[in-house]
C-alpha cells in the first residue's frame, strides 16, 4: 500500500532529511585515509543523537551499527568495523533517521584523496543517474518513467545498474511501497501522485549487475569485483514538481530541481 503523505507529514519528513544532510557532510569530513569505518559510524550516531535523531538502520532486522558504509566493491549495506579507509577509495556513506517519529533515507559515495578518470566518471555518472530519475518524479508520471531515465543515462555511459536492489517509498516506516528499480520501462508501474515520497537511489558499478551477499547476511558486494557507486535522496512529489527532502550540505556537488 502506497502511503501518501500530509503537508505537515512531508514538512516533518523534511526536517529528518535536513539531519541526515547533515550527518553525510559531518561524516564526509571525517573521512581520511587510515580512519577505520567503525570510526566513521561512531561520528555519525554521536552526531545523529545530538540533535535528537535516531539512527533508523541500528537494530532494523538485526543491522548491528548506526549507518551503513560502502567502500570499493561494496554496493550496499557495508557493516562498519575495522576496514581503514585508503587513499584512491571510494566510500559510500548510506544514512537513515528517524526524528520525531519521521524517517528520512539518503547516501553519498565519496571519493578519498585522489581516484583515478573512469572512477571520477563512475561517480559522476551515478549523481546524473539520480539527477534524472528526480526529475521523472512528477504528479501522473509512472515508476517507470524514473527507473527507465536512471537506465537508459547509466547503460549509455558503458556502467551497470544492479537489479536486485531497489528505491523505495519512505516517511512513516523505512521501506514502505511502491518499489523504485534503476531499470524498467517508461509507462510502467504505479502512478506518482501529489503527497508520494520516495528514495530514488540510483546503485551502478563499473562492471557487471550481479551481486553477492556476505556471509555476515548484510554486505553486498559486486561479484566481479568491480566499483560501484550509490547516490539517493529522499523525494516528495508534490504538484509543482519533486521536492528534494535531502539536499546536500557543504559537499562539491548537490543534484538540484
Amino acid at each position: 500500500m502506497i502511503i501518501r503523505k500530509s503537508a505537515r507529514e512531508i514538512e516533518k519528513i523534511a526536517a529528518a532529511g535536513a539531519l541526515v544532510a547533515e550527518t553525510i557532510a559531518h561524516v564526509g569530513s571525517v573521512i581520511a585515509p587510515a580512519v577505520t569505518t567503525d570510526e566513521l559510524d561512531a561520528a555519525a550516531d554521536a552526531f545523529i543523537r545530538k540533535h535528537r535523531g535516531v539512527p533508523t538502520s541500528e537494530g532494523y532486522k538485526g543491522y548491528p551499527k548506526a549507518i551503513c558504509i560502502s567502500p570499493n566493491d561494496v554496493v550496499v549495506h557495508g557493516i562498519p568495523g575495522a576496514y581503514e579507509v585508503a587513499e584512491g577509495d571510494l566510500v559510500t556513506i548510506d544514512v537513515g533517521i528517524t526524528l520525531d517519529g519521521y524517517i528520512a533515507d539518503s547516501a553519498y559515495t565519496f571519493a578519498v584523496g585522489e581516484i583515478d578518470e573512469e572512477a571520477q566518471r563512475l561517480l559522476d555518472v551515478a549523481q546524473d543517474a539520480l539527477a534524472t530519475g528526480i526529475a521523472e518524479a512528477r504528479v501522473g508520471n509512472r515508476v517507470g518513467d524514473i527507473s527507465h531515465a536512471v537506465q537508459t543515462l547509466v547503460e549509455d555511459a558503458g556502467f551497470s545498474v544492479v537489479r536486485s536492489l531497489v528505491g523505495h517509498g519512505v516517511g512513516r516506516h523505512y521501506h514502505e511501497d511502491p518499489h523504485i528499480p534503476n531499470f524498467g520501462e517508461p509507462g510502467r508501474g504505479p502512478r506518482l501522485s501529489e503527497g508520494m515520497t520516495i528514495a530514488i537511489e540510483p546503485m551502478i558499478t563499473a562492471g557487471g549487475s550481479d551481486v553477492v551477499v556476505g556471509e555476515d547476511g548484510w554486505t553486498i558486494t559486486t561479484a566481479d569485483g568491480s566499483l560501484a557507486a550509490h547516490f539517493e535522496h529522499t523525494v516528495a512529489i508534490m504538484g509543482d514538481g519533486p521536492r528534494i527532502l535531502t539536499p546536500r550540505v557543504g559537499l562539491a556537488r548537490s543534484v538540484e530541481v
